[in-house]
C-alpha cells in the first residue's frame, strides 16, 4: 500500500512566488527522481497567500526513510532555508486507503 507524505508550510506572502519557483525548479525534480517516489505535487492555498502543501506519494514508508537519509533531501533542505517561513513546516504521513 502506498504512503502519502504531506508537508505543510507557510511563507511570508512576499516570498510566495519565490517559494513556488524554488519548489518547481529545484526541489520537486530532486524528489521525483528518488527510488520509490510515485508522484509529487505542490498545492497552493486559494484562501491564504503563501500557504502550501507539498504532497508526495511513495511506494512505502521505507522509501520515505531512504529519501530522508539521502543527499537529495539535504539539498532540498538547503534550498528551502532561503525562504522566510511563518512557522516551522509540519510533515505528516498517511496510508493511502482508497
Amino acid at each position: 500500500m502506498s504512503v502519502a507524505r504531506l508537508i505543510y508550510v507557510a511563507v511570508e506572502p512576499p516570498e510566495a512566488a519565490e517559494a513556488e519557483r524554488l519548489w518547481k525548479q529545484d526541489c520537486a525534480p530532486l524528489m521525483i527522481q528518488q527510488e520509490g517516489c510515485l508522484s509529487e505535487e505542490l498545492l497552493k492555498s486559494t484562501d491564504n497567500q503563501g500557504e502550501y502543501i507539498s504532497y508526495s506519494e511513495w511506494q512505502d514508508e521505507a522509501a520515505i526513510k531512504r529519501f530522508e537519509a539521502s543527499d537529495a533531501h539535504h539539498q532540498i533542505e538547503e534550498h528551502t532555508k532561503r525562504l522566510r517561513v511563518v512557522s516551522p513546516p509540519v510533515t505528516k504521513t498517511y496510508e493511502v486507503s482508497g
